[in-house]
């Protein structure tokens, strides 16, 4: 008996005992490989000395301070630190608890920004069809996923969706990268002309789409064409890297790698490791310039937001991070991951794709390769493969909703960045087995 509402009341969970590395250990003494980061959360691992002597010198020094009274030390560190590294044009920083919460107040911001300068009549947000901002209302509302949206579509506030840039699933045989990135990113411009283009506020996208569709890079010069049709059209862009960023795909910021730095970012997720709930939106200075010529403050907040323990332990993972040159390792695990997928799936009849960038790559699964058929939905074969996984040792983030949220499986990988190249590879064998266990169930 449970008092916990579970995620699955029929299936309830084992319960974890202990971790450390890269590895879990459950009430029965069963060690997990965590090859997928929690949901690419735990870029460090599990109890990483530094991390924890900070959170108990924080601790010891102070544990909370509302931000309505006080601001703190580290949360100045944290945000001075973010901001450093952050894309050009970005200058200021709002913690808040999570990504969702980051989501929320990256469209909150985007709203005031236009009563504050006259514009109250740019209103709509545009987003991408199978993406993923988060489970408040507003941001889900935002995202593209379908399974998650549709009970609650009632409540939702209006949102428009084009099509993402995926391109084993939408790009025409004889089209060239260029001319593919061309069209998709047409979309946008498109629908800002049909809804108005005074009337359009933002435009939010994944630079890499994670759960959703599973690792799904852009092309070509998709980001610098979205770039430049929102600053055509004084739309803002709003990017989401809660799953994708803080050193995920290879660099700091996932954006880094398209070339170019958006109005509004959203991080979490790898931002505190998961030694803390911790979730940031980072901001441009014309939009921080705009509150404070205006009404003076950001009309939004929340009891946590910038709390000491959660900077804290933001603050030490991004400083572990650059001390031990982690990004440098995400690239070269990344490599070894992909040649390992490549050696294990690249042949194999009922994969169809294999995609991501650094330590954040998915495999894409498919019932016939040549016409990239998925399988039947009522198979659910995401859930057989989480299930085999489990049973050999593995976590992994497999997912079902591939294509339009009811069709299609993938398997998502976001081992911790202190992974090793034998780690990697005994991941991906035990991957192996496990879809092809389910496969033949």
């Amino acid at each position: 008996m449970t008092r916990l509402l579970h995620r699955s009341i029929h299936t309830p969970p084992r319960r974890a005992v202990a971790a450390s590395g890269i590895r879990f250990t459950d009430s029965e003494g069963k060690s997990y490989i965590d090859a997928s980061g929690g949901a690419a959360v735990s870029c460090l691992g599990h109890a990483h000395p530094a991390v924890l002597e900070a959170l108990h010198a924080q601790l010891d020094k102070l544990a909370y301070a509302h931000t309505g009274f006080f601001t703190t030390d580290v949360a100045e560190e944290l945000a001075e630190m973010l901001i450093g590294d952050a894309p050009e044009g970005l200058s200021h920083v709002y913690l808040v608890s999570g990504g969702s919460e980051a989501v929320e107040a990256a469209l909150k911001m985007a709203r005031q920004y236009f009563t504050e300068t006259g514009q109250p009549e740019r209103r709509h947000i545009i987003a991408r069809r199978q993406s993923y901002h988060g489970n408040t209302l507003g941001a889900l509302a935002t995202g593209g996923n379908e399974w998650r949206r549709a009970q609650f579509r009632p409540l939702l506030m209006q949102a428009h969706h084009i099509a993402p840039c995926f391109a084993y699933r939408e790009q025409m045989p004889e089209e060239s990268d260029t001319d593919y990135a061309a069209r998709a990113a047409g979309e946008l411009e498109a629908k800002i002309l049909e809804l108005g283009p005074e009337t359009v506020a933002a435009f939010v996208a994944e630079p890499v789409v994670g759960a959703t569709a599973g690792a799904v890079p852009p092309v070509a010069d998709y980001f610098k064409r979205i770039r430049e049709i929102c600053d055509r059209y004084g739309v803002l862009l709003i990017l989401d890297e809660v799953m994708c960023g803080m050193g995920r795909t290879g660099s700091l910021y996932a954006c880094e790698q398209d070339g170019i730095a958006p109005d509004l970012l959203t991080i979490a997720k790898g931002l505190g490791g998961g030694y803390q709930p911790i979730g940031a939106t980072l901001l441009s200075q014309k939009i921080y310039d705009a509150f404070a010529n205006g009404t003076g403050f950001f009309q939004h907040g929340h009891t946590y937001m910038g709390h000491p323990m959660a900077a804290a332990a933001g603050l030490a993972v991004q400083q572990v991070i650059r001390r031990d040159n982690l990004l440098e390792n995400v690239q070269v695990m990344g490599g070894h991951l992909c040649d390992a997928l490549q050696a294990a799936f690249g042949q194999n009849p009922h994969i169809g794709d294999i995609r991501g960038r650094g330590l954040f790559q998915a495999i894409e699964l498919v019932g016939d390769r040549e016409s990239k058929a998925p399988f039947d939905p009522a198979r659910k074969l995401n859930a057989r493969i989480k299930a085999e996984a489990m049973a050999r040792g593995v976590m992994v983030y497999p997912m079902g909703g591939t294509i339009d949220g009811v069709r299609g499986d993938h398997v998502l990988l976001a081992p911790p960045f202190i992974v090793s190249k034998d780690d990697v590879y005994d991941i991906v064998e035990r991957l192996d087995g496990a879809v092809n266990a389910a496969l033949a169930a």
